[in-house]
């Protein structure tokens, strides 16, 4: 971390209380003796001393220094320091987990010098900050995580990921390779170095491990995987087995893979808002160091993990007391997020742009939206929901807290791209369990998919741009799968009752035609002309109202 010298003033500390490590082989204990404050925080600095600074200045966090590479992890970004490297990181202090982290950068390098090198140059310390809202309060904390020991890149640093295969203390893989990363390219050969996709490189590290012990069933590792689809951990590992198939790598080795490893399927859920560009100076100077790798997350921080309860005794979440759950099935989880946390913002988010807002936390000070998406959630999404009704409540009570997080300008217009297939995935399934169990249309869920034809009814394409209009006055673009948008500039100048059939009846939306749904055609063009009447803000309003 580069010290802003200028910034430290009445805050130095005496050179007695630096308590600096006389055991430390990086600089000499005896020649600081002669040294005034600032001399030595510039000397740590030169000699790379980041932990002696650390300790220095009181950072908060629990610094440790020395402990075995236990976990690989793929991926160095913002969302797995903030997340995954944080649990580590608690683990660590509370736990006795005593484990390294080593990151593996999945692609190569575009730039030099890049996160990867600042993370080795602040030997894997770096701040986080969770910021948010809690009952309502502005909160923040502010800890120095030190789980991380070094950073590779897969490509320029191929020899030395490998190596790590033969480090028999190593337990653990971690990875966030994006959606897209998991993947199976048949281009892949076993012999390229490395291989050009993530599963494929995980075979070849499964592999030198497989040789380095022998094909020895207690040198496999929990995988945990934490990208963003169905069943990561499951996919993962039948794109590593056809690798291994398609490689002719030997079938005692396919039934290591099996037998020795524990691929878990997982859930994330904390929003990573990253390197704080707006006020990273201000904190700098606040804390009295440069970190290049300065990250935010929220406060929230929820993980679930499909696998056996045995995971604990290894992973001690449990003794650190985190928001981790160990669980044989982590799907209705997943449906509790898509369905409450997924499903509130996508029901929301597109009236609430129309009716004149453009940030989620400022919706969240409206009585009228925010009443409407509370209904949304209480009355029409929970009950369609399989999970104890108090982990649901619990669950719903944070959403208000996380959506008015004053940290995060969360904007509507962002939110709103491919909104046809989040309305799909979100909201679709609680409309259709809330009919199924009721028999009735579910007022808020049939308004939101109101809101949603109206956002669409574009005005045509402006600079081959589709492209809407608020207020009659105020431009917007609609972002969406270029068929979607080709189809609503066919349909703009319908009616509403043609248009409404139009949009329910395109299976290719949604997988079926909804127009065959009981009553909810007939209720969505009443929702839809009265929108076009007196807007989306009187239509939430009117759902409020009939509900007290």
């Amino acid at each position: 971390m580069k010290v802003d010298y200028s910034s430290w003033g009445s805050r130095l500390l005496s050179i007695e209380h630096l308590k600096l490590d006389v055991k430390n082989p990086r600089f000499s204990y005896q020649s600081t003796k002669e040294m005034n404050q600032t001399e030595i925080i510039k000397y740590l600095i030169e000699n790379h001393a980041v932990y002696e600074l650390a300790k220095a200045i009181a950072a908060n966090g629990y610094l440790l220094n020395e402990a075995p590479e236990r976990v690989l992890q793929f991926g160095e970004g913002n969302f797995m320091r903030a997340f995954v490297d944080f649990f580590i990181d608690k683990m660590n202090e509370t736990a006795n987990f005593n484990s390294k982290v080593v990151l593996v950068q999945p692609i190569p390098k575009f730039t030099t010098p890049d996160v990867g090198d600042f993370i080795n140059e602040q030997e894997g310390l770096y701040t986080l900050y969770l910021r948010g809202s809690e009952n309502g309060q502005e909160v923040s904390s502010k800890r120095v995580i030190s789980c991380i020991s070094r950073c590779l890149n897969a490509y320029s640093d191929y020899e030395a990921v490998m190596e790590c295969a033969k480090n028999p203390e190593l337990r653990f893989i971690t990875c966030n390779t994006t959606e897209a990363g998991i993947v199976y390219d048949p281009s892949c050969q076993f012999t390229d170095t490395p291989a050009n996709s993530f599963p494929a490189k995980l075979t070849q590290f499964l592999h030198k491990r497989f040789e380095a012990f022998q094909g020895d069933v207690k040198k496999g590792f929990i995988i945990l995987s934490c990208e963003l689809i169905d069943n990561n951990g499951k996919e993962l590992e039948k794109c590593v087995l056809k690798h291994a198939a398609d490689w002719n790598l030997g079938e005692a080795f396919t039934e290591w893979i099996k037998e020795a490893n524990l691929f878990c399927s997982t859930l994330v859920d904390r929003i990573v808002t990253g390197y704080p560009r707006s006020d990273a100076d201000a904190l700098n100077q606040e804390n009295g160091y440069i970190d290049k790798v300065l990250n935010t997350g929220e406060i929230f921080g929820f993980w679930v993990i499909e696998g056996p309860q045995s995971i604990k005794e290894e992973f001690p979440c449990d003794t650190a007391n985190l928001p981790i759950l160990i669980t044989d099935d982590h799907k209705p989880y997943k449906q509790r997020k898509v369905r409450i946390l997924n499903g509130a913002h996508t029901s929301m988010v597109l009236g609430a742009y129309l009716a004149g807002q453009d940030i989620v936390r400022d919706c969240m000070k409206d009585d009228v939206i925010r009443g409407y998406m509370n209904q949304a959630i209480y009355k029409e999404i929970i009950p369609t929901l399989t999970l104890p009704e108090e982990e649901l409540m619990s669950f719903a009570a944070s959403v208000t807290d996380r959506f008015q997080n004053p940290f995060i300008d969360h904007a509507l217009l962002s939110i709103s791209l491919n909104s046809t297939a989040k309305w799909k995935a979100r909201v679709l399934p609680s409309l259709e369990g809330y009919l199924e169990k009721t028999g009735q249309v579910p007022p808020c869920l049939s308004a939101s998919l109101a809101f949603y034809l109206a956002f669409y009814k574009g005005i045509g394409f402006v600079d081959a741009t589709f492209t809407g209009d608020r207020n009659v006055k105020n431009q917007y673009p609609i972002s969406d799968d270029p068929k979607v948008l080709e189809f609503y500039d066919a349909h703009k100048d319908d009616s509403a009752a043609d248009y409404v059939h139009a949009v329910l009846s395109e299976t290719s939306f949604w997988g079926k035609d909804l127009t065959t749904l009981a009553g909810l055609e007939e209720t969505v063009v009443k929702d839809f002309t009265f929108i076009q009447e007196k807007g989306c803000y009187e239509l939430m309003k009117q759902i409020v109202n009939a509900a007290e």
